[in-house]
C-alpha cells in the first residue's frame, strides 16, 4: 500500500514545534549548549572558533548519552528529529545572537555507510533544510562535498 503525503504538510511538520529546553553556557560568551529530548536522550552543541580566523566558527552537534559509546554521530530513532532540530536551530540562532561579529559558520554531516554507497548525503540536506532558518538574505551558503559553508554578505 502506498501513502502520499502532501507536501505542505509535510513541509510544516517540524517548523511549528516548540524547541526543548535549552541549557545555555555557564558564562555568556561560553560554546557549549546542551539539551534533553523527552526520550531521555541528551545532546550538546558546540562552537568552536577557527585558528585562522577567530570570527570563523564551526558548529559540532551530537549526542552525549553512554548507551550510544560515545558516538557523537548516532542515529538515535526515537521520533524526535524534528524537534531536535527545531531545537538546534534555536540554539544557533542564540549563539548568532551573543556573538553579532562572527561573520562565517560551517558544519558537516558524516555519512552512514549506506548514504556513502549510494552518493547521498541525507544527514546534511536535513540540517541544509533547517539550519536556513537561523539565516537571511544577508548570509550565503555554500555546500562542499559534506561541508556548508554559510558566510555572511560584505
Amino acid at each position: 500500500m502506498l501513502i502520499f503525503f502532501e507536501y505542505s504538510h509535510f513541509k510544516t511538520l517540524g517548523e511549528n514545534l516548540q524547541p526543548y529546553h535549552i541549557i545555555p553556557p555557564v558564562i555568556k560568551s561560553g560554546t557549549v549548549y546542551s539539551f534533553t529530548t523527552d526520550s531521555g536522550v541528551n545532546y550538546e552543541v558546540r562552537f568552536g572558533r577557527k585558528q585562522n580566523n577567530i570570527l570563523n566558527a564551526t558548529i559540532v552537534f551530537g549526542v552525549t548519552n553512554e548507551e550510544y559509546d560515545g558516538e557523537e554521530y548516532s542515529v538515535t530513532n526515537k521520533g524526535e528529529v524534528y524537534k531536535v532540530m527545531a531545537t538546534i536551530v534555536e540554539v544557533v540562532r542564540k549563539y548568532k545572537e551573543e556573538h553579532p561579529n562572527i561573520n562565517l559558520f560551517e558544519y558537516t554531516g558524516e555519512q552512514s555507510e549506506i548514504e556513502k554507497s549510494k552518493n547521498r548525503n541525507i544527514r546534511l540536506a536535513l540540517y541544509n533544510r533547517y539550519i536556513r532558518r537561523v539565516f537571511d538574505n544577508k548570509w550565503v551558503v555554500d555546500n562542499k562535498e559534506n561541508k556548508v559553508i554559510i558566510k555572511k554578505v560584505k
